[in-house]
């Protein structure tokens, strides 16, 4: 709901308000942001200003008592004595950069404009809350739209903002925030995901005091460094209980967010496009539009403020024939073959797959060109005949005979020195001429400002994605930007070239979709460097890490889980020890924590054990009957390894009759016998049969102590223990009974004791260093 009486503009959603108003001079002053409230008495929430402070500054002669500095403000500049962080900064033909935009008009319409270059959030009703605010410049011709999107039933507030040159010069624009926020208190603890390559979404809070903190990035992207998601949250928040606030931005590049405290202890946060490598000259007449920025409240903790996130996310972001599709459980062939692939290679693991119930087959990087290493060949998007004799088109044939769908690798994006396209066309590059060039990955970046290299990329992929039954794409983008220039643009517009190469991006990705809206495209960018809202405008799901870990995927996958639905997280079983960091853990652990994202396999099944073999079998048939509980139902944290020792999530089904529990630790703690499992989000009325499968485990896991129970003495790593292995198991603990919701979440359900060196039985939980179990919930 959007109410605008006496021009004091109260957004409400079902459990959140958010309130400004216009002060006498023109300002628009921030009221409130949090928890649902009654508001007749505007004067109740408004900051009462009688004299400046000394040595802060009159805002002017007629309004001499306040000063800028010290007032929560919705949309802040320099120059007129606000000395905090704008929301715009401009410079004029005339070399003047104070601004002072001051209320015009408003507008509240059940439209939402279309954006001209970038993605944003949408409704499919077509119907919108929305609402527009109109400044004006006191000194020059110039307008800014502040635009506010209300989704009541997710609790997120949008906002956008567009400044529009109405002088008759030319002026540059340094800076276009997408939101800001104002608090009239501080001591907010910031929270930022920050990492790199294999260790992405580490989570980092900050208290935030005094002064200023800022997470962002210039790497072109928006990053492994830094993800554009961020939360604010008050003293003594926890994942259940506490004020938090989330704020992520509908853009894939450099970002900025920043949390300010000022001289007078308010705080103001903002977030957008970072200023710090960022310049766009705006034109008499035209315009210039921020990202959209999303924010959301909550009073139930983390959780709460999750599940807003993630419910705006499933159903204002994603868009097109996969938004509410399950998605299928597929096989990747990079870690099983790498660049070393040919058409019998892939057909038999392909076979392997089947066999396990695999219904995707994806064929990874190498296929195209002299693709033989990382050296050549990006660019030059025709088939290697050498690898692939009968085509695209040969290969999709014999696995789709298989009875298997068939997907592939591209990095549109790139560019090798050594390829066709590269020495036909360097000034589709992105580098300096005459300058020694950064290398990344042995590569380089196309020229997305330029609309002939979006053209070429457009053609191309179109080419490709027709020339067989394709029916998954993986998106990469495998290095950050260096030397940023365009070779087609002037001088005096160098400094968009970050903006403009990502919104011509997305150009590339909306046709392409629309030109294959059957097809399941996942964004990659050597994993998580691009993991946004931006491309999840496009893309339904994005690969998380190249980290396939089941360790580090737990933090990793804990980490989006803050700002992300997990039908967006792509995870994969891999081999062991694994590829990344050549740590040893348990097959069923690793499917545990895939099976909570959209799982897969990135493992040569042609040549596992068949016990292995066996193993993953189940497994995929398992997370067939419990995928769509798992890929649609809504995701709770409990305990992670940023503060114990254990993992813990839930995901119950929309209607509550059905969830699924996951409880990993890190390493065993010697006699730590006790382990209680509790829930989130059951219908607290309804009883539910708890349980759990249980395991069988190979006694070599028990070393020379099988001997205490063995009648006759087993030597380790002997041909008697091999044989014995093969046919005797021993069994693992199970969990089965009936508990009303309230128990479980309340109370939680105690579970069967660990091993703790005394004995070990059916009666007893087999729980080694990675360990894991998942259990499930049906009424």
């Amino acid at each position: 709901m959007i109410q605008t009486e006496n021009n004091n503009f109260i957004l409400t959603t079902e459990n959140t308000t958010y309130a400004f108003r216009v002060l006498p001079s023109g300002h628009l002053e921030h009221m409130y942001y949090g928890r649902k409230i009654t508001l007749k008495n505007i004067d109740a929430v408004t900051e009462k200003h009688a004299f400046v402070p000394a040595n802060s500054t009159q805002y002017s002669r007629e309004f001499d008592h306040f000063c800028l500095e010290d007032l929560c403000l919705e949309f802040s500049s320099y120059g007129k004595g606000d000395i905090w962080e704008p929301s715009v900064e401009i410079v004029h033909s005339d070399g003047v950069r104070t601004c002072d935009f001051l209320f015009e008009k408003f507008e509240v319409t059940d439209t939402k404009p279309e954006y001209k270059m970038l993605p944003g959030s949408y409704d499919e009703s077509g119907k919108y809350e929305h609402l527009c605010i109109t400044l004006k410049d006191k000194f020059y011709n110039h307008r800014i739209e502040l635009h506010y999107y209300v989704y009541s039933q997710c609790d997120v507030i949008c906002r956008s903002v567009k400044f529009i040159n109405g002088g008759n010069e030319s002026v540059v624009l340094n800076r276009l925030m997408s939101a800001q926020l104002d608090f009239s208190d501080s001591g907010f603890t910031f929270t930022s995901f920050h990492g790199a390559w294999a260790r992405e979404m580490q989570r980092s809070d900050a208290l935030v005091t005094q002064g200023k903190f800022v997470s962002s990035t210039v790497a072109g992207v928006s990053s492994n460094r830094a993800n554009p998601f961020v939360m604010l949250s008050r003293e003594g928040a926890t994942e259940d209980y506490g004020e938090v606030y989330g704020i992520n931005l509908i853009y894939s590049s450099n970002h900025y967010e920043a949390l300010e405290v000022t001289a007078y202890g308010k705080s103001r946060f903002v977030n957008g496009i970072n200023p710090a490598t960022f310049s766009y000259v705006v034109n008499p007449g035209e315009d210039f539009e921020s990202p959209e920025a999303v924010l959301t409240y909550s009073h139930e903790g983390f959780n709460g403020m999750s599940q807003n996130m993630h419910h705006f996310v499933k159903n204002h972001i994603i868009r097109g024939e996969w938004k509410n599709k399950v998605r299928p459980v597929l096989l990747n062939s990079w870690e099983a073959a790498y660049f070393d692939i040919n058409e019998r290679k892939l057909v038999n693991l392909a076979k392997a797959g089947k066999d396990a119930g695999i219904e995707l087959f994806v064929m990874d990087d190498g296929w195209f060109g002299e693709r033989n290493d990382d050296h050549r060949s990006l660019g030059d998007w025709v088939v290697n005949k050498k690898k692939l004799p009968n085509g695209l088109e040969g290969l999709c044939k014999k696995i789709n005979s298989l009875g298997l769908d068939f997907g592939i690798w591209v990095e549109p994006e790139m560019v090798n020195t050594d390829s066709n396209l590269y020495r036909a066309h360097p000034e589709w590059s992105i580098e300096i001429p005459g300058y020694e060039h950064t290398e990344g990955r042995n590569q380089r970046i196309l020229d997305l400002t330029q609309t002939a290299v979006q053209d070429y990329i457009i053609e191309s992929m179109s080419s490709v994605f027709s020339s067989a039954n394709i029916a998954y794409v993986k998106w990469d983008m495998n290095r950050i930007f260096t030397d940023f220039y365009s070779q087609k643009l002037g001088a005096e517009n160098q400094g968009e070239v970050a903006h403009r190469y990502v919104c011509g991006l997305y150009r590339c990705m909306k046709e392409l979709v629309k030109r294959f809206p059957h097809i399941l495209f996942e964004g990659c960018s050597a994993g998580g460097n691009r993991f946004d809202l931006g491309i999840l405008s496009f893309f339904p799901q994005i690969w998380a890490s190249d980290d396939t870990d089941a360790v580090c995927r737990a933090e990793i996958q804990n980490g989006y889980s803050y700002g992300y639905p997990m039908n967006t997280v792509s995870a994969h079983v891999s081999a062991c020890p694994n590829h990344q960091t050549l740590r040893t853990t348990p097959l069923e652990t690793r499917f545990n924590v895939s099976a909570f994202g959209v799982c897969g396999y990135e493992c040569n099944l042609a040549e596992m054990k068949k016990d292995e073999v066996a193993a993953v079998k189940a497994q995929i048939e398992l997370y067939k009957k419990w995928r769509e509980v798992l890929q649609t139902g809504d995701f709770y944290r409990s305990r992670n390894f940023l503060t114990s020792n254990t993992t813990e999530w839930i995901c119950v089904s929309k209607d509550k009759k059905k969830a699924v529990g996951f409880m990993m630790q890190k390493l065993v703690r010697p006699n730590t016998r006790y382990e209680c499992f509790k829930a989130h989000g059951l219908d607290p009325d309804a009883e539910y049969h708890f349980y759990s499968f249980g395991m069988k485990y190979n006694i070599k896991n028990f070393g020379s102590l099988v001997n205490t129970v063995s009648p006759i003495h087993i030597k380790q790593d002997s041909l008697l223990e091999d044989i014995i292995a093969k046919f005797v198991k021993i069994d693992g603990e199970t969990e089965d009974c009936l508990v009303n919701g309230d128990t479980l979440m309340y109370s939680g359900v105690k579970l069967k004791q660990a091993f703790a060196g005394t004995g070990l039985n059916e009666e007893t939980r087999y729980y080694p260093d990675f360990g894991s179990r998942l259990y499930f919930m049906e009424c």
